[in-house]
């Protein structure tokens, strides 16, 4: 595995003539080099299959779904609110 300038890893991917001159007709519609488009198209497919881009990401989904977990569960009662409310004894009306 080749690893080019601060840790980028290098693939050599083959396009057909007629993909290859889309890409580098939308990239100079786009005024983006092919490496750009490379890394758009990489995040949107590892978008779709659900995998974070980067660690912001990765602890914000993790986040996300603590969220959503903490609210499918039921809250905790305390020891306070599950004690029972009864009525203050009344003294007797006795004669002293």
């Amino acid at each position: 595995m080749a690893r080019g300038e601060q840790g980028l890893v290098r693939k050599l991917i083959a396009f057909d003539e007629d993909t290859f001159d889309k890409l580098k007709q939308l990239g100079r519609d786009q005024m983006l080099s092919l490496q750009d488009l490379a890394d758009e198209a990489f995040m949107d497919l590892l978008e779709k299959h659900g995998v974070p881009a980067d660690l912001k990401d990765a602890l914000r989904r993790s986040a996300a779904e603590d969220n959503e977990g903490a609210a499918a569960r039921p809250a905790h009662k305390t020891a306070r609110a599950t004690r029972t409310k009864t009525k203050p004894r009344q003294r007797s009306r006795t004669a002293a």
